[in-house]
């Protein structure tokens, strides 16, 4: 495999609601420019990117895919050239379950194609990934898709992304033909007619335009003109006295202003039958940025955002450094992650510093991917993305590089998961094999978390969504062989306090020999919410001995850890340990814990309890007639309505609703506004539970408890 200098890599976010056809469309793409002996099609379940069993079977994106294209202008106004560029692709999940995996592979990108259903206009997750786009700064591109579709239209798709995201979207194109007669586009740049064979080689046949559209075509023409010309003061100066501008001179607008943020583009296809490929891999190519082109990253000298801030320019001649930005475990390659050459080279046998885990890697066998394949490469310039198997420890959110030039990158911001099941696996055989392969699933997936409930010994399954933890289910039996039962989604409650208490724990026991014995006094105070557990060590004159100190920390986090009123975690308070006693003898590091446990069981029952209960931000996306109903289901649910937008004819309602409420609400949307309805849900935050409702809360988990309990003994 060839390797591209920085200068001609492009890296490509492919975005967009679900069912868009980013799948089909890369899979076209990769087919015009030759990298595919076949126009590979979801349906069938042979696309290069969508090549995971569980994609294939739901045929939907689970997972961010990457491909490659090799591709040089062709077609009106573009360079003469024989030197080919390299895309890569980032082709992202659309259903907002897995839009985490969107989120956390965007940041990969230069530059993204925002993917637009040419019926159905701008949806939820459009929204969300145009948000993505704009915390990356990224430049964006929009194409409509599905032209070929029935109901299809370019007026109203038009209407509907200018309207959500603002008069800076300029069309490059317009539709030859409408619905199942779209056969082409005219080109506004160089006013010619693209036409494409359907179902061809996606690579346009050029004419002129036809004569019913001249006139249509004169007028977008002069309005992107016009738009490009406007943040340029040379361009602006030319275009009034010429009225308009040379091919040459709007391509380099256009370049400039889209790489500036000042204008996206938009572009048309179908991609089921390959037409307007060849354009969009021109536009690709002759507008998007290179790596290089934002000037420099930016680190820090710490981990997690901490220490002084570093910039290193996005050059071949910087010291190396990689940021790893997605890991897949492969039951037979093992562990591959992906990673971005953020600066340098990497040649392949380097041995690099992991500056987060601060160990050494040896890159052996350098991969680009193409869909699940590698290729070999020898090496990978600043800017590129590849893949290697096999590291030792290196996980997704790693940066690693030259030893003496340290610089740790930042993460995607992934949100808590919404949902919690608890799993159950079948046989004793798969309780032993679930820890190892829950392991390599959580390494690949930042959204996903597991745990052991303390009380009931139960393994908590927790994501984004049903649908996510389904798709997790499925990957256990397939890929290591366990199987597990779902049990119904519990609400992950939270307890705090409301109130400040002193207390004091002892723990005294004689037996023969040695006893037991240690004595610590405690106050615990509330914190705002978010902030966790605060331990303090404020003891004079050596009341407890500094060694025992640790062991009643450990004491206090374990008994907030099994709740107090329901069981839940305690959080969100601050422990501060200020007295205590001692005996030479008989104190121990389980005196103290012990101690430490019991003087944060009496302080509780002073600090007024209380129950958290989790708060997800909703976004409902319906047409507009169903906007009161929806609206009034919410407030139904104890959701606070935090506005509406109109979308067209559509209506995006947003509120903050307890987690409690939303378990059944994907069933009752699709039954309230006949399956028109879509919606998405990510945590916000905690608040308190109201008194009556907490009352039952805390009851059922006594008596959920207190069975599992029953059934443990009866077991013994």
């Amino acid at each position: 495999m060839k390797s591209y200098t920085t200068q001609f890599l492009r890296n490509v976010g492919i975005a967009g609601h679900g069912d868009t056809g980013k799948t089909q469309l890369v899979s076209s793409l990769l087919y015009t420019a030759g990298m595919t002996p076949r126009l590979g099609k979801v349906a069938e379940g042979n696309t290069v990117t969508d090549w995971d069993e569980e994609e294939i079977a739901r045929k939907i994106s689970i997972q961010t895919g990457l491909a490659f294209a090799e591709w040089a202008p062709s077609g009106p106004g573009s360079e003469k050239t024989v030197e080919k560029t390299k895309i890569n692709f980032l082709d992202t999940p659309g259903y907002s379950t897995f839009v985490n995996e969107t989120r956390a592979s965007l940041i990969a990108a230069d530059a993204t194609l925002i993917v637009v259903d040419a019926v159905a206009g701008v949806q939820v997750v459009t929204e969300k990934v145009w948000d993505y786009t704009t915390e990356y700064d990224q430049p964006r591109a929009v194409v409509v898709n599905w032209m070929d579709r029935e109901l299809a239209s370019f007026d109203r798709a038009l209407k509907s992304v200018q309207e959500g995201f603002g008069r800076a979207i300029v069309p490059l194109q317009l539709p030859i033909g409408a619905e199942k007669q779209f056969r082409g586009v005219v080109d506004l740049l160089s006013m010619k007619a693209l036409l494409y064979a359907p179902d061809g080689d996606g690579r346009a046949k050029v004419e002129e335009i036809p004569a019913e559209m001249a006139a249509a075509a004169k007028e977008a023409h002069e309005t992107l003109v016009e738009m490009v010309a406007e943040g340029d003061d040379k361009l602006m100066e030319e275009f009034f006295e010429e009225g308009t501008l040379p091919l040459e001179d709007l391509k380099k607008g256009l370049r400039l202003a889209f790489q500036q943020r000042r204008l996206v583009p938009l572009v048309l296809s179908s991609a089921l039958h390959n037409i307007g490929s060849d354009a969009i891999l021109n536009l690709i190519v002759d507008v998007f940025p290179d790596p290089a082109a934002q000037g420099k990253t930016g680190g820090f000298t710490e981990a997690g955002g901490k220490g002084k801030p570093v910039e290193r320019k996005i050059s071949d001649s910087e010291p190396l450094s990689i940021f790893v930005f997605k890991t897949l475990s492969d039951p037979f390659a093992g562990r591959i992650n992906y990673f971005k050459v953020m600066s340098g080279v990497l040649k392949n046998d380097a041995t690099l510093t992991d500056f987060t885990r601060g160990t050494s890697e040896r890159f052996q066998h350098l991969h680009v991917m193409q869909g699940k394949t590698g290729v070999e490469i020898a090496d990978l310039h600043s800017g590129d993305l590849g893949a290697i198997a096999k590291l030792k420890e290196t996980v997704t959110g790693d940066s690693l590089g030259d030893k003496g030039s340290p610089i740790h990158f930042p993460l995607a911001h992934i949100p808590e998961p919404a949902i919690t099941f608890a799993i159950e696996p079948k046989t004793r055989a798969d309780e032993d094999r679930i820890g190892l392969g829950i392991h390599k699933i959580l390494e690949e997936d930042l959204a996903l978390r597991f745990s052991r409930d303390p009380q009931t010994k139960e393994f908590l399954l927790a994501g984004s969504g049903q649908q996510h933890i389904e798709v997790v289910v499925a990957k256990l039996r397939k890929r290591f062989k366990v199987d597990v039962m779902l049990k119904p989604p519990k609400v992950p409650y939270r307890e705090t306090i409301r109130a400040k208490a002193d207390a004091e724990g002892k723990h005294k026991k004689q037996t023969g020999g040695h006893g037991q014995f240690g004595v610590c006094r405690v106050r615990i105070e509330p914190l705002p919410r978010g902030a966790g557990f605060e331990f303090v060590d404020d003891i004079f004159g050596g009341s407890i001995p500094k060694n025992y100190i640790p062991s009643v920390e450990k004491g206090i986090r374990a008994a907030a850890d099994r709740g107090y009123l329901a069981g839940f975690p305690v959080v969100d308070f601050r422990a501060v340990l200020y007295d205590g006693k001692y005996h030479d003898v008989d104190s121990s590091d389980m005196a103290f814990k012990i101690a430490g446990s019991l003087a944060f069981k009496e302080g509780m029952k002073q600090a007024r309890p209380s129950l958290l209960e989790p708060i997800m931000h909703v976004e409902v996306y319906a047409p507009e007639q169903y906007s009161g109903d929806v609206m009034g289901d919410l407030s139904s649910r104890r959701g606070r309505i935090s506005g509406s937008e109109a979308r067209g004819v559509n209506v995006v309602v947003k509120a903050q609703v307890p987690f409690a409420e939303m378990l059944s609400y994907a069933t009752d949307l699709t039954s309230m506004t006949q399956g028109r309805a879509s919606y998405t849900m990510e945590f916000s935050h905690y608040d308190f539970v109201p008194g009556e409702i907490a009352e039952k809360v805390i009851a059922h988990a006594k008596a959920e408890r207190q069975g599992q309990l029953t059934e443990d003994e009866e077991v013994a």
